[in-house]
């Protein structure tokens, strides 16, 4: 280096001189060029072998940048969420301390909130789609929790999905099945009858046989995004949860976790039907159809194609003279019959998995001009015989209005002693319609979660408590209740009053009805098992056990 050279230069040593110096100098300088030369290689080196990487296992660097950018989506969405809930969000003020102007004033400005946060939240799901598709169809079924404004915004996403391109669906069939499209259909429709959050469905015709089937094919995508996005939705409810402690709903995405895997299995939607069309076999006095499967991989299945529309259309119902009354009645049979008799329930019964399929009047054994389709058969639980007798025992003492029967049932369910809260989410309705045993009545007071909020300022709080105590089979019956009593909703959305509560205290009457049997026959069964009883003693308490099953169920 020159200092060095001064440096030895000025010592005056006559072994060193300038053309020493020079030559140090040069030899330096090669070496700083060489040493350069080798970094630039090495970086292309590296950048090439990246590059290389990349081309080369390009589904896995893909995978690495969309799974990203889908949790910088949703990422993204719960910090604006939050935030403007955190700025905007007005204290709803107690009763009296302010005027009935500036309390609807402030009302108003809630509900704008709340209306921006659940866009927000809508078009960042149907983004992602989806599992994120699958949790907005969650919230829009949980009325009981959520405000309305939330509820109505996300019940759009049970109805608008993203299809998938035909050949994305052509590669998922010849994957799963071993053969092509061509090979398997002589007639396959391009346009999806149906589009749902995990799959669409096409009508087809097979080359084999020339029958008419309906094929659902799962997006290409969701399985393999599927762990990584419950992770994210887990990871956002934490963080939503340490900036709000009161939301706990951490169990939602557990639940997710849970039911997920299995939706994604179509061996399991065959396995399902095959087991309600069993259990219905002989209930030939209620109009359900279940489709016929034909053929089931994990990702496609092949099943009898049923004509037929959303059970709420009500115009199509119209047009074929069919009553909304009875329709709504049948439905009510099939899941009490499920809940409380089968123990096997569908848990997913939205409008577009219940179908209504005309038919010419007597031409079937139930007597109906039409057929109640059941479809979708992915998301079931069994429900163990204890938890069916004492849910049983639980709603028929709320149809009583027998406040220590329900205080004892509703500790044995919730886990908790919010007994009144646990009640109204169950029915739906007023603590006070409860206690007055009006349920059923004309007088009965609908839930309504606004107004319970101003009586009550940590009712949120008290609602997640509850649903965070629950077993996990507890939130899908509670979640199907929910769907069941939207469906009742549309279909008398354009009936008078009378004929709507007429409708409700039949609804009323049916579960009263299912809840002894499930008594009568939970009590039969602990008579019969009982040990050391005289068999004479034992057919005594048998008669008597099923004559006070027919006395209530006559009163």
């Amino acid at each position: 280096r020159p200092f060095v050279a001064r440096a030895l230069q000025a010592r005056q040593l006559p072994w060193i001189g300038c053309h020493s110096y020079q030559f140090y100098s040069t030899t330096a300088s090669r070496g700083w060029r060489s040493r350069r030369w080798r970094r630039t290689a090495v970086g292309a080196a590296l950048t090439v072998g990246a590059c290389g990487y990349t081309v080369y296992n390009y589904d896995t660097a893909y995978l690495v940048a969309a799974s990203v950018y889908r949790s910088s989506v949703a990422a993204n969405v719960t910090c604006q969420v939050a935030w403007d809930y955190y700025r905007n969000f007005p204290e709803l003020p107690a009763e009296g301390s302010v005027s009935e102007d500036e309390r609807r004033a402030i009302q108003a400005q809630r509900s704008k909130v709340h209306v921006r946060a659940a866009e927000k939240v809508k078009r960042a799901l149907m983004k992602n789609g989806g599992v994120y598709i699958k949790l907005g169809q969650h919230i829009s079924a949980m009325q009981y929790v959520l405000p309305m404004e939330w509820c109505q915004t996300m019940q759009a996403l049970q109805d608008r999905n993203t299809a998938s391109s035909l050949d994305e669906i052509g590669q998922v069939i010849a994957l799963d099945t071993g053969k092509t499209v061509d090979e398997l259909f002589s007639v396959f429709d391009a346009e999806p009858i149906g589009v749902a959050s995990l799959a669409q469905v096409h009508r087809a015709v097979l080359r084999e046989t020339g029958e008419e089937v309906a094929v659902k094919v799962q997006h290409p995508m969701v399985r393999t995004y599927s762990d990584i996005d419950i992770a994210t939705v887990s990871v956002m409810f934490e963080f939503i949860h340490s900036v709000f402690p009161d939301f706990k709903f951490m169990w939602l995405s557990a639940e997710m976790k849970g039911s997920l895997p299995r939706e994604l299995d179509f061996c399991n939607d065959k396995s399902n039907a095959e087991q309600v069309q069993w259990n219905f076999a002989q209930h030939a006095d209620i109009p359900l159809a279940v489709p016929r499967m034909i053929q089931a991989t994990e990702r496609v299945l092949i099943m009898e194609y049923v004509n037929g529309r959303r059970c709420d259309d009500l115009a199509y119902l119209r047009q074929h003279n069919i009553d909304p009354s009875q329709v709504s009645r049948e439905i009510g049979r099939v899941f009490a019959e499920m809940t409380y008799v089968q123990g096997f329930l569908h848990c997913d019964p939205h409008p577009g998995n219940l179908f209504v399929r005309p038919r010419a009047q007597g031409s079937a054994s139930h007597g109906y001009n039409f057929d109640l389709v059941l479809l979708d058969h992915g998301l079931y639980r069994q429900l163990p015989s204890q938890f069916r007798y004492e849910y049983a025992e639980m709603w028929y003492a709320l149809m009583r209005g027998d406040q220590v029967q329900i205080k004892h049932w509703s500790r044995k369910l919730s886990g908790t002693d919010l007994y009144q809260l646990f009640s109204i989410i169950l029915t739906g309705h007023n603590w006070s319609t409860i206690e007055t045993k009006s349920l059923g009545s004309t007088s009965a007071a609908q839930f309504n979660l606004d107004a319970l909020t101003q009586q009550q300022p940590d009712l949120f709080q008290k609602i997640t408590e509850v649903l965070a105590s629950v077993p996990p089979v507890l939130l899908l019956v509670l979640k199907t209740n929910d769907l069941l009593r939207m469906v009742d909703q549309r279909l008398f959305a354009d009936q008078p009053p009378a004929v709507q509560h007429h409708a409700q205290l039949r609804t009323w009457l049916r579960i009263s009805h299912y809840c002894l049997v499930a008594i009568r026959d939970a009590r039969a069964a602990e008579i019969s098992h009982r040990p050391k009883v005289v068999p004479l003693a034992r057919v005594y308490r048998l008669a008597l056990n099923r004559l006070g099953f027919w006395f209530n169920d006559t009163a």
